[in-house]
């Protein structure tokens, strides 16, 4: 009976696939002025609170990462700046961390891409402000010895379909409503 019950679970997990939980990450952002270039830029980080990435066989299936909305971070500045910054960042205007402390990103597909660099196009869902909306990207996808890497080119979403938005007098006439996102994640 216990062979029997381990042959299921064995069958059971091929068919469905297996877990790799995300061991390591680094993503990076970047928010742009007016005009979309490295002079009007600022860019950080953000940390993965929790993700793992759905494996049937060799690939990719589903997935889903939080991000740390709350530990978002510029690292264009320092000092005073840096502060002012981040927590105009944390406020209701932006990203609201107090009230929307995790964004999610939930993997729907994964499909061949004709760039060579990045050889794949990663499609799900963006879940931020509790508004949802479809965010995809190129990436490289690599397994060696059952570590799963996958690193994106960098890619943009709209801010405003997240009700990301700045409260000024000049509203978001002065920031470009792209942000951008180069994501790398390791997971086992």
């Amino acid at each position: 009976m216990k062979n029997l019950v381990a042959v299921a679970l064995l069958a059971g997990g091929m068919m469905f696939g297996q877990s790799k939980k995300v061991s390591n990450s680094n993503v990076q952002w970047f928010g742009y002025k007016l005009i979309k270039t490295e002079a009007s830029t600022h860019n950080g980080v953000l940390n993965l609170t929790a993700g793992d990435v759905m494996m049937k066989g060799n690939n990719i299936v589903g997935g889903t990462f939080d991000l740390d909305m709350t530990s978002i971070n510029a690292t264009d500045l320092s000092g005073e700046n840096q502060a002012r910054l981040n927590n105009q960042l944390k406020i209701g205007d932006f990203f609201d961390t107090e009230k929307f402390p995790t964004a999610t990103y939930k993997i729907t597909s994964v499909k061949k891409n004709n760039n060579k660099a990045f050889p794949f196009m990663i499609y799900g869902n963006l879940t931020a402000k509790d508004k949802t909306n479809p965010v995809a990207f190129p990436a490289n996808i690599t397994m060696k010895n059952g570590v799963l890497n996958i690193v994106s080119d960098k890619f943009s979403f709209d801010r405003k379909k997240f009700g990301i938005s700045f409260a000024s007098a000049a509203k978001d006439i002065i920031i470009n409503d792209d942000i951008d996102m180069i994501i790398n994640v390791t997971a086992k």
